[in-house]
């Protein structure tokens, strides 16, 4: 869906990488290698992106740093549609919400990069979650939004040492 209003996969990939995680910074050479295109598509993009006052920079060392501007007024608006492309508002208002004792959830891995993926990853702290009642949720979000999702569960008191060794988390629902 989202690829046919934006036509520059390398846009698409950069608002992915930006949009989805406000926190998530990098620079161009470290985008060539986890896009595998060239540095002059990136950095025109890039460009575009900066000038339209999406993204900001820095200079640390002698490396330009991008990450999004998250106080420009579409900032909001670009974080709900990746996120609704990516399909986790739905897997939010299909799954989550209906468990019960859910204190929070968090998306791991790729997609918590930025990174587009195919499987999502979820943290989920809980004290005390139906296992069978959650596959059946899981499955059906899994089929609505044709992607695979895989959770892992931890109680909440437990929950802080399990996030500090995690590097790469979003808290996506906080009841």
């Amino acid at each position: 869906m989202l690829d046919a209003l934006i036509t520059s996969r390398t846009r698409l990939k950069l608002l992915l990488r930006f949009f989805l995680n406000a926190s998530t910074s990098s620079y161009l050479r470290n985008l060539e290698d986890e896009f595998g295109e060239s540095t002059n598509a990136i950095r025109v993009e890039l460009n575009r992106l900066e000038e339209a006052g999406l993204l900001t920079s820095e200079m640390m060392a002698n490396r330009k740093v991008y990450k999004a501007n998250t106080s420009h007024p579409l900032f909001p608006d670009i974080n709900n549609i990746i996120r609704k492309y990516l399909g986790i508002d739905k897997l939010v208002e299909e799954v989550l919400a209906k468990l019960g004792d859910v204190k929070e959830v968090y998306l791991t891995g790729q997609l918590a990069r930025g990174i587009n993926s195919d499987t999502i990853n979820l943290l989920i702290v809980s004290d005390s979650i139906d296992i069978d009642y959650l596959n059946r949720l899981v499955n059906k979000a899994g089929q609505l939004i044709s992607r695979k999702i895989t959770y892992a569960i931890t109680p909440a008191e437990s929950a802080p040492a399990v996030l500090e060794n995690i590097p790469d988390k979003l808290l996506i629902y906080k009841p």
